[in-house]
């Protein structure tokens, strides 16, 4: 691999800004902000979404069927 070409790979904090939920991993994304953690400072990246909010992670997704497209699929085009 040549030298100088490829960006930096760190130890970064992501941070669910709904739930606080925060995960210390490595990432080359690079952030002004840092939080402390376990003594040691990173630099910290806030998201919208994670596996701690996210409706499919935590059993509240919900399936929308209006007007029975889904039967309406299966009955058209069903196992034959």
């Amino acid at each position: 691999m040549k030298a100088g070409i490829h960006p930096e790979y760190r130890d970064v904090v992501f941070q669910d800004v709904t739930t606080d939920f925060q995960i210390l991993t490595r990432s080359t994304l690079s952030s002004k902000e840092t939080i402390k953690l376990d003594g040691a400072e990173y630099p910290l990246i806030k998201v919208d979404i994670s596996s701690a909010s996210h409706p499919f992670y935590t059993g509240k997704h919900k399936i929308m069927d209006t007007s029975g497209r889904v039967d309406k699929f299966r009955k058209r085009y069903g196992a034959k």
